[in-house]
């Protein structure tokens, strides 16, 4: 018995040491949390110098309600189904670079440049694992495709999408939101819809729903409910915009990591070592796509390649060359259509009522690119004809 009471006293010994020491180790390191001050949405501003890694800064309230778009229902048309676009003989995406050269005898091994051979130092840049990953990405859009003419047999048409999408555009920009927010929210309602279709009432709430899952999912600092419920103008609740969260997650199985155009772009001007404006003029280029129905389909790599391709031809009349076709894993006849179809839009916005996404380019902040001469030039006009 003594013997017990012995052992007893001396656990309880060695656990108060072993809590004395133990707090004093945590008084002595405490956790600095300061580094999270730091932290802010990412604006950016594209330049030579980085143009391959977004820049962060800080970014004030987002309820800013003096600046946000107040609107009643999105207007919406009734119109015919439209017919179904015509057949594009796109190229299946390889998934390897390497497999690209071996199989395509155009590109000319000699003339690649090694874009990474610099950045080994930098272990942001992973240098050793970006084709991995790119390779990866490309997999991973065929995997989240949209289906061409989903909206067939629906209340909803591709005139009613592209309003919607033209109104989201503004929010989008009044909210001072990131590009990749503007795509995937985009990326989020096609796929929905294509699975779940709604009545011509909901579909502003589907709208505000996936710009609302998209802020969470890119956004440091989502807007509120409340501000969606706001920018609608009443026209639906909070419940009601919780409850059609709900149900996006559930029918895209909480699936949102589909790839962006613009991550490829970003990979695509850096093997080009493009210039600002540039870079901005194949931004704006894709960015007229998101409100066309007949281009719902077509690859985020494949479009970003096409886009930077007409950039080069109209700004700098540089041709697509081995290095561009290596890392993008297009060559410039399989891009053609591609093209072909971007240059006939820059045609149709500047007689288009859709108007946000070239206002939004008319800023000094995107170099007022979509107001530059090449844009309405003999140059432009012949590819389209093409």
């Amino acid at each position: 018995m003594a013997t017990t009471r012995s052992n007893t006293m001396r656990l309880r010994t060695s656990n108060r040491e072993n809590t004395a020491i133990s707090k004093s180790n945590i008084d002595a390191n405490p956790v600095s949390r300061s580094a999270l001050n730091e932290i802010g949405n990412k604006v950016s501003c594209i330049t030579l110098e980085n143009i391959k890694r977004k820049e962060i800064t800080k970014k004030g309230s987002l309820r800013q309600r003096a600046a946000v778009p107040k609107t009643t229902i999105v207007k919406q048309e009734l119109t015919q189904p439209q017919p179904p676009p015509k057949t594009e003989n796109e190229s299946k995406s390889q998934s390897s670079p390497m497999e690209v050269c071996e199989t395509e005898p155009r590109i000319d091994m000699a003339n690649v440049v090694d874009i990474d051979v610099d950045d080994h130092e930098n272990p942001q840049l992973v240098s050793e694992y970006v084709n991995d990953i790119y390779n990866y990405l490309r997999e991973l859009e065929k995997t989240y495709t949209v289906r061409r003419n989903y909206l067939q047999g629906q209340e909803i048409t591709g005139k009613m999408r592209a309003i919607l999408i033209d109104w989201l555009c503004q929010v989008h920009h009044r909210f001072r939101l990131l590009q990749e927010t503007l795509y995937l929210t985009v990326s989020v309602l096609d796929r929905f819809l294509q699975i779940n279709p709604v009545i011509r009432s909901k579909l502003q709430l589907v709208g505000v729903t996936s710009m609302l899952i998209a802020s969470k999912y890119e956004e440091m600092y989502a807007p509120e409910v409340s501000d969606f419920v706001y920018i609608t103008d009443n026209a639906y609740t909070r419940a009601d915009i919780r409850q059609m969260e709900m149900l996006i997650l559930k029918t895209l199985d909480f699936k949102l990591g589909k790839p962006l155009c613009l991550h490829f772009l970003r990979r695509n001007s850096k093997a080009g070592q493009v210039d600002a404006n540039t870079h901005t003029l194949a931004k704006y280029l894709m960015e007229l796509t998101i409100v066309e129905y007949d281009m719902v389909n077509i690859h985020p790599s494949l479009l970003a390649a096409a886009a930077l391709c007409l950039s080069l031809h109209l700004i700098s009349n540089t041709e697509w060359n081995d290095t561009l076709a290596y890392y993008s894993t297009y060559t410039k006849s399989e891009l053609a259509d591609i093209i072909r179809k971007l240059a006939k839009l820059v045609l149709k916005a500047e007689t288009s009522k859709l108007t946000a996404i070239r206002t939004k380019y008319q800023g000094s902040k995107f170099f007022k690119i979509s107001t530059i001469p090449e844009l309405k030039g003999d140059a432009i006009r012949k590819v389209a004809e093409n």
